[in-house]
């Protein structure tokens, strides 16, 4: 059996509806049990492959090897934000925390939107204490968990394994910084408009109107050590060792790197700094449990999509790349959905995948043998843009929108669902946005 049935990705559909409604219609029998059924429902999926799938034991190990760089990275970032308290002694009021997001957005492509969303989002929470709303949570998810990492590898995942197939450096600034500018500037516009209509019965907030205090500032050495490390591979560093190739293992450098620093990070934290954050590791171990399941559940619908878009790529215009990436992008994790396209759209201009030197000419744009009217650097932007625009659309988009619902939760901020998250905000509020994206770069 060379491709999985249909029917396997029901369990991916399972997981999906019950992270959807759980919270919602059986709160206490989720919260009890949503990390076995997450590993349940994987371990099901990972059995038939092990067992009935062709190369099965190869498409396991693969997939394991990336939810460990995923959770690696994921953890170790939390680990040493937590130890960084900030204290924002300013008014809360639209402008400033308009100014917030903005920021986080430019930080996010320097330390990544997990490394800025987990940094930012416990002041932003402090400083608007007493008059904070369920739309404040949401925009800092679009804006710094989402569409602020599109500038650089470093800020989105998908972007970084654009990186490592031979995508240039400065390729994806070059591209997007003007929908970039545009998208975030028109998010936090909204934005400050609903906080200015939403603050007018509020008291006066008595966060003070000082600069910004922080504690816990050696951290950022670790921080730093975690964004240097993610270039600790083979793909970037020439007779880079690699443990995978070496050993076997389903982990590399990067990954010790990574977890040794996050304990590291935890022994020598500054207390008062964990103790103001209210650290604790329950959001990160809803993640790592959700994510596993995540992860192995959509192995067979993340195949029949790479499978469907390599055989029909040559019918694929440029819109359907953007759209196709963008909604699957909301769905399920959206690096290898990118790289199931960015295989397709490569494909369809003859180029290999596998090739970092064809990679690079795709990305300088060539024209296709088949169509001829668009050229590659087009489709490239097009899954660019959608692979992190639309990983907003959803809590499980991206891992840091998770993250950041579970730390507001926590600190008994209102939050809203997963079925109210998309009906009632990323689809009024991004979907137009995307739209006129598409119209204005890709509707020929």
């Amino acid at each position: 059996m060379h491709h999985p049935p249909v029917w396997l990705i029901i369990p991916f559909i399972c997981l999906l509806l019950m992270i959807s409604t759980g919270p919602l219609f059986y709160h206490q029998f989720w919260a009890r049990h949503y990390a076995r059924i997450a590993i349940g429902l994987g371990a099901f999926v990972a059995v038939f492959y092990g067992f009935m799938m062709e190369n099965g034991g190869q498409v396991l190990m693969h997939t394991l090897q990336e939810y460990l760089s995923f959770i690696a990275l994921l953890s170790s970032l939390f680990v040493v934000s937590g130890g960084i308290f900030i204290k924002i002694q300013r008014q809360a009021t639209p402008v400033v925390n308009g100014i917030i997001l903005f920021s986080g957005a430019v930080l996010s492509n320097l330390i990544g939107t997990t490394g800025a969303s987990m940094l930012l989002i416990r002041p932003f929470l402090r400083m608007n204490k007493g008059r904070i709303k369920a739309f404040h949570v949401v925009f800092f998810i679009f804006i710094v968990s989402n569409t602020g990492g599109a500038l650089t590898p470093v800020g989105d995942p998908p972007l970084f394994l654009g990186f490592l197939k031979g995508v240039p450096f400065f390729w994806v600034i070059s591209r997007v910084w003007i929908p970039w500018m545009v998208t975030n500037i028109l998010l936090t516009g909204i934005f400050m408009f609903m906080d200015a209509k939403s603050g007018k019965n509020e008291p006066a907030s008595t966060s003070g109107s000082g600069g910004v205090s922080i504690a816990g500032a050696q951290n950022f050495f670790y921080l730093f050590i975690i964004i240097g490390s993610i270039f600790l591979d083979p793909a970037i560093i020439d007779g880079f060792p690699s443990l995978q190739n070496l050993f076997g293992f389903p982990f590399g450098i990067r990954e010790i790197v990574m977890v040794g620093v996050a304990v590291a990070a935890y022994l020598t934290s500054d207390k008062d700094a964990l103790k103001g954050n209210e650290f604790n590791f329950e959001p990160i171990k809803e993640v790592a449990f959700l994510f596993i399941g995540i992860f192995a559940t959509m192995i067979p619908a993340l195949e029949l999509i790479g499978n469907y878009a390599a055989n029909h790529a040559a019918e694929l215009s440029v819109t359907k790349f953007y759209w196709m990436t963008g909604f699957l992008s909301s769905i399920l994790d959206n690096a290898p959905t990118y790289l199931n396209f960015l295989a397709g759209a490569a494909g369809k201009f003859g180029i290999d995948i596998a090739s970092p030197e064809q990679i690079r000419n795709f990305s300088g744009g060539i024209v296709s043998p088949v169509s001829g009217d668009v050229a590659s650097d087009v489709y490239l932007t097009a899954i660019s843009l959608a692979s992190v625009f639309f990983g907003a659309m959803t809590y499980i988009g991206n891992a840091p929108n998770f993250m950041v619902r579970n730390i507001a939760a926590q600190a008994e901020v209102e939050v809203p669902d997963f079925l109210e998250y998309v009906y009632k905000y990323s689809l009024p509020v991004l979907m137009p946005v995307f739209l006129v994206l598409w119209f204005l770069l890709f509707n020929f």
